[in-house]
């Protein structure tokens, strides 16, 4: 019997376990007849008898094989079911270690009923207030997380445990370069997201902290993105984020500094004199939750996600603007295919996901024609010239929301390392844009950019027309626009007798707004409702978009993609205004249609991430091609099995940077999955020889 098996339909897995560790395991296994029905047992290394191998258990032995072998713990410190009383009620703790020296003192709790880290979290506080150990551990066999306990208020996280021959404070001590973070990034090492980590500080920390959590979070993210630059470009540097046994008051102090760098380095994101709010003692716990989270990698997903949640909850649902998936981003870039001679614009730029995704194709492109890899450490490394000239000269981004638009000049920012042309303007309400461009405020962190955009305006006296080569948005699907002010520079204002709406939705004004920045053979991708291509009410608005343009292809998305925050169904649609050179009228012409399969998200609107078994050709191996693991021993057939049974199968794919990969259907992951749409799409462009295919 494998271990997978007694595993299956449980909460618990085994990524945290390696091939050996598991084999060892399950060639200790023995069957025993319980009842008329087989029955796995496995003889306890600390209790010294057989045991019933439950899933439970299961991880459990595998977890002190672990304490063994990784970390020293000799058996006689453990022990196992110990008794925790709370008053007149006990309870038993999974596997304790004791003291070295105090040898009935608790030193580390280990909690592994509870498969949910959160009700594993508080079961583990409790045991470790109710014993003072000083140290816990949580695992499923999936997720692992390491916690010190500092008071009975404040579990911080820990990198790791020490081992058996080290002290809690050569673990709190340790230097920490940026090659230590990549290395045992908890993302990875833990399989956690930032956007959890965030939901554990709130519910610990920041609910009762008395402050803005969108503001304090986003200086946190702010200042550790910051940090990991600096050592990023200097890798013998120390991390500053990071707690290495300071008192709070020495934490808080460091961490102002490092911040206070930050806003001078990267401009007009945070006011000169905006502090840290958080008492020392809540951003002790939210240092140590943070410091060992690489927060860049190839995409800046991580922060993509983090800084999603924070928005989302703090504003922008109200107003029916969802952050694009980066997967569907991704997708649209790769189809209009965006070159580093032309200028791209997000008119509703959100976390400006389409501009910062933009930015990183064309950087490819540059480091391609200059015989540069791609590195590990893509987005932190310092880029030839002609990268930040792109990024400061070429890229826009609009949006309406203050706390967007913050967001989206700090990933710019980085990305152009200081510089950036992200705007505060209401796109639609472009008449007014005037009050807003004169306001001395406003021009003291937008002018910049301000005058960049001017230039590519087509008449130099007005902000209705532009000259953009491509541009990308997912604008607001809900709520109408209702001043006839604003509703009177609309065609699409207009009902089709001519006469003026009382209302329009915002998607619909933003289709012709967008056309207005696009400059003749210019082309667009824009994200709508799926309704704008099936309601027979809607008819004048594709007549509107046809007359105007080629319209190149239309991609249905799975109604999961904007969960949870919407279950509208949503399409994108590719055109390509009409040019005399570019895209010579035609009355009848193909257009490309494709369907998202995949749902990429489930019913809750959690990824759903890519498994071997989705791609099980790539992953098995015949027992005569298999290695040897870990040059210890060879691979038999029992262990080859293990490619084919649901453990290894059921293992995530992960990419090169060792992230998780979304499963989708819209473009081939960097060749680790199969081609998608994206691909599709640009066979048919090449086959259409259109303007945009020679640069593909």
């Amino acid at each position: 019997m494998t271990i997978a098996e007694i595993l299956k339909d449980s909460n618990y897995k085994l990524t945290q376990f390696n091939l050996v560790e598991i084999q060892n395991l399950e060639q200790r296994i023995t069957i025993k007849e319980v009842r008329g029905k087989e029955t796995p047992y496995i003889q306890c290394l600390v209790r010294k008898k057989d045991i019933k191998l439950t899933p439970e258990e299961a991880v459990r032995q595998l977890y002190i094989q672990v304490l063994i072998d990784e970390y020293d713990y000799p058996v006689d410190r453990m022990e196992i079911e110990y008794y925790v009383s709370f008053g007149r009620e006990k309870k038993r703790a999974d596997i304790v270690i004791f003291d070295k020296q105090q040898t009935t003192s608790p030193y580390i709790m280990v909690e592994l009923k509870k498969p949910k880290l959160k009700d594993g979290k508080e079961q583990l506080k409790s045991y470790c207030n109710a014993t003072g150990a000083p140290i816990g551990v949580w695992s499923n066999g999936d997720s692992i997380s390491y916690y010190h306990r500092k008071d009975p208020n404040y579990f911080e996280d820990l990198p790791a445990i020490p081992k058996s021959n080290e002290k809690l404070s050569d673990i709190l001590s340790e230097r920490w370069t940026i090659d230590n973070l990549i290395d045992k990034d908890k993302l990875r090492t833990e399989r956690k997201s930032l956007k959890d980590l965030i939901l554990e500080m709130e519910d610990e920390v920041l609910a009762n902290a008395g402050v803005d959590v969108f503001e304090e979070l986003f200086k946190l993210i702010f200042t550790k993105l910051f940090d990991e630059m600096e050592s990023g470009r200097n890798k013998t540097r120390h991390l500053e984020f990071r707690n290495y046994g300071d008192t709070e008051t020495e934490l808080k102090e460091k961490i102002q500094k490092v911040f206070d760098k930050a806003k001078e380095k990267w401009e007009g994101v945070f006011s000169d004199d905006s502090k840290i709010e958080l008492t020392a003692s809540h951003l002790s716990v939210c240092v140590s939750s943070l410091q060992d989270v690489k927060l860049f990698n190839s995409n800046l997903d991580v922060v993509d996600d983090a800084f999603e949640y924070l928005i989302n909850k703090s504003s922008k649902g109200e107003k029916g603007q969802y952050f694009t998936p980066r997967f569907v981003i991704d997708m649209c870039v790769k189809m209009l295919n965006p070159q580093q001679d032309e200028t791209m614009i997000d008119t509703a730029a959100g976390s400006c996901g389409f501009p910062v995704h933009t930015i990183f194709h064309v950087w490819e492109q540059i480091l391609k024609e200059k015989g540069l890899d791609k590195s590990h450490l893509f987005t932190l490394e310092e880029k030839p010239v002609e990268c930040t000239d792109y990024v400061n000269n070429k890229v826009f981004a609009i949006d309406f929301d203050e706390k967007s638009v913050r967001v989206a000049r700090t990933l710019n920012l980085i990305a152009g390392d200081g510089q950036t042309n992200v705007l505060h303007l209401n796109t639609l309400d472009w008449e007014r844009w005037d009050e807003k461009t004169e306001d001395e405020d406003w021009q003291d962190t937008y002018f910049e950019g301000w005058k960049k955009l001017k230039k590519l305006r087509n008449n130099k006296k007005s902000n209705h027309d532009f000259n953009f080569d491509v541009l990308m948005a997912n604008p607001p699907f809900a709520g109408d626009i209702k001043e006839s002010r604003i509703l009177a520079k609309y065609e699409l204002g207009k009902k089709p007798n001519g006469k003026y709406q009382t209302k329009v939705g915002r998607d619909i004004l933003f289709i012709e707004r967008n056309l207005d920045f696009l400059k003749p053979g210019g082309r667009m991708a824009i994200v709508l409702p799926q309704g704008r291509f099936n309601n027979s009410s809607d008819k004048n608005i594709r007549d509107f978009i046809a007359e105007r343009c080629r319209i190149l292809g239309v991609v249905g998305l799975h109604g999961n993609v904007f969960k949870p925050h919407t279950g509208t169904k949503t399409s994108v649609m590719l055109v390509q205004k009409w040019d005399n050179k570019l895209c010579p009228k035609v009355d009848d012409y193909p257009i490309f249609f494709a369907t998202m399969q995949e749902t990429s998200k489930d019913n809750s609107g959690d990824k759903i991430y890519l498994r071997k078994k989705d791609f099980p050709d790539k992953f098995l191996v015949k027992p005569e091609e298999a290695e040897p693991v870990q040059g210890e021993m060879e691979l038999k057939e029992s262990v080859v099995h293990y490619v084919r049974t649901p453990k290894d199968l059921d293992e995530f794919v992960l990419d090169t940077h060792d992230h998780l990969i979304v499963k989708h259907d819209l473009f081939n992951h960097d060749g680790l999955t199969q081609d998608g749409i994206a691909e599709a799409f640009l066979e048919f462009a090449k086959k259409e020889k259109l303007s945009f295919v020679g640069k593909l």
